[in-house]
C-alpha cells in the first residue's frame, strides 16, 4: 500500500525542510513519531526506500543522510539484522567498498556512525552536520562487526526482486524548480496505484506435470490400520514460573490497581532480573494504561529502559499521553532519575501548559495549575531543564493564572533568575 498525498508531503517536509535539517536526529525523530504510528512505517520505508534508490528523486546529501535515519528509526529498538530495510544499507556499504575513491560519502558514513557503540551520541547532530565530518573523514569505515541478512542486491521490495523497477532514473537530471520536483515525488509514489509499487516481471509458463496412471498408486492414502504414538515436546512448556506470573499480573495492572503486596512482587522480581521486561508482554501501546492504573510499576519498568535502546518508543509514548495527576509524577520522578532529551521535556512542558488553557473546568484547571508550577519549579531548581529555550511560554503562563499562588512563586523564580541571582528562591 502507497503512502497518501498528504502523508508523502508530511515525510517529505520532515526530511527536506530547512528547519528539519538543521535539527538534530532525535528532534526529526520526535517529528515523525508525532506523525505516523508503528502500523504505518513499512509503508513509509518503501516509500523513502524508492527515494534513495532514484538519486534525482532525492538530490540533497542532508536530505538522503534524514531518510537514511528514518529507515534506521523506525526498527530501531531491534537489532539491526533484522530491520527489513538493512538490505539497502548493506548495497550502499557495498558499492563503497567496490568503489576505488577514497572518499568517504556521506551516506557511508552516517552507516558507520548509527551502527557504531557509541550511536546514542551522533543522534544529537544534525544532517548538515554530519556531512561535514564525512568531508573530514580521510580513511574508508569498518563494517566487519555488521551482520546482513540476505541482503537481496539491496532491494527491500519481494515483488522488485522478482521483477525489474517500473521506475527508471533520469540521467539527464536537467534543472527542475521545486514545484516540479514535487510532483514528480508525488506522481511515482503515492496513490492506490503508484509506480513505485509496480514492476516489470516475465511470464514464465508453468504447466502442470501429467498425472501418473496407476491403479495401485494412491492406495497408501487411504491406509487399512494405523498406530499412533506421542511424544512429549517440553519446549511448548515454558519453566519460568515466576515470568508466568508477572505477565499474568501486569495484564491485572492495566485493568486496575494491584494490591500493595502485588506491587512490591513485581517491583522486586524486575530487580532481580531487570531482562524480564522485555518478556512481560507490556509494549509502548499498553503503557499509558498501566501508568494510570500502576504508576510506580511503569516507573520501574521505565529506569530500567532506560539503559536499553527501546526508551525513545516508551518515552515519546509517554509525553504524549493524556495529561494526569499520575503521568506527572511518573514523569518527574523519571526526569530527576533519567537524562532525556531536551527536545522531549520541552514539547511535555508545552503540552502541559496548553492543558491548563483548554481546561474548561474552573476547579479542575486551578488543580492542574498548581501541579504544573510545581512540576515546573522542581525541574528548574534542579538544573533539568534549561529555563532560557521557555522562558516566554512559561512567563505568559504564570501571568495568565497569576491569581493562583503556586504560579505566582513560579514567576518569581523565573524574574530572580532572570535578573542573574545566584540563589534560588525556597
Amino acid at each position: 500500500m502507497a503512502l497518501s498525498n498528504k502523508e508523502l508531503d508530511q515525510i517529505l517536509h520532515i526530511i527536506s525542510s530547512e528547519t528539519s535539517l538543521s535539527s538534530n536526529l532525535d528532534a526529526i525523530a520526535l517529528s515523525f513519531h508525532k506523525d505516523f504510528n508503528r502500523s504505518e512505517h513499512f509503508k513509509v520505508g518503501m516509500a523513502l526506500i524508492t527515494l534513495l534508490q532514484n538519486k534525482d528523486l532525492l538530490e540533497r546529501p542532508a536530505e538522503r543522510i534524514a531518510a537514511l535515519y528514518l529507515l534506521f528509526e523506525m526498527y530501531r529498538s531491534e537489532s539491526f539484522s533484522v530491520n527489513p530495510f538493512a538490505p539497502l544499507f548493506h548495497s550502499l556499504v557495498q558499492e563503497s567498498n567496490t568503489n576505488s575513491n577514497s572518499k568517504v560519502s556521506p551516506e557511508v558514513f552516517f552507516i558507520s556512525l548509527i551502527t557504531s557503540p557509541s550511536a546514542r551520541d551522533i543522534f544529537k547532530m544534525n544532517p548538515n552536520q554530519i556531512i561535514r565530518a564525512a568531508q573530514e573523514c580521510t580513511t574508508k569505515p569498518d563494517f566487519r562487526h555488521l551482520r546482513f541478512t540476505s541482503p537481496h542486491n539491496g532491494k527491500c521490495n519481494a515483488k522488485i526482486t522478482s521483477g525489474t523497477s517500473a521506475i527508471i532514473p533520469d540521467s539527464e537530471n536537467e534543472d527542475k524548480s521545486v514545484t516540479e520536483q514535487k510532483d514528480v515525488v508525488l506522481s511515482l509514489v503515492s496513490g492506490s496505484h503508484a509506480p513505485s509499487l509496480s514492476t516489470f516481471e516475465p511470464a514464465f509458463v508453468r504447466p502442470p506435470p501429467p498425472l501418473h496412471e496407476d491403479s495401485s498408486e494412491l492406495l497408501w492414502l487411504n491406509p487399512n490400520s494405523c498406530e499412533y504414538t506421542f511424544e512429549w515436546e517440553p519446549l511448548f512448556v515454558s519453566n519460568n514460573t515466576t515470568e508466568m506470573e508477572i505477565r499474568k499480573l501486569i495484564g491485572k495492572a492495566l485493568k486496575g490497581t494491584l494490591p500493595q503486596q502485588q506491587q512490591n512482587f513485581i517491583r522486586e522480581e524486575i530487580n532481580k532480573n531487570p531482562k524480564m521486561i522485555y518478556h512481560i508482554g507490556l509494549t509502548p501501546s499498553k503503557l499509558p494504561a498501566l501508568v494510570e492504573s500502576n504508576c510506580k510499576i511503569a516507573l520501574e519498568v521505565l529506569l530500567h529502559l532506560s539503559q536499553s535502546n527501546q526508551l525513545t518508543e516508551y518515552f515519546t509514548v509517554l509525553v504524549n499521553m493524556e495529561l494526569s495527576v499520575h503521568s506527572m509524577e511518573v514523569m518527574n520522578e523519571l526526569l530527576g532519575r533519567v537524562v532525556l532529551p531536551p527536545e522531549y521535556i520541552h514539547h511535555y512542558i508545552t503540552k502541559c501548559i496548553t492543558h491548563c488553557e483548554n481546561c474548561k473546568d474552573r476547579l479542575i484547571q486551578h488543580r492542574f495549575v498548581r501541579l504544573v508550577c510545581v512540576f515546573l519549579s522542581s525541574l528548574i531548581r534542579n538544573n533539568i531543564i534549561d529555563v532560557k529555550d521557555l522562558f516566554i511560554e512559561v512567563q505568559a503562563f504564570c501571568i495568565d493564572f497569576s491569581r493562583i499562588r503556586e504560579a505566582a512563586g513560579l514567576f518569581r523564580l523565573l524574574k530572580q533568575m532572570d535578573n542573574g541571582g545566584t540563589e534560588l528562591a525556597s
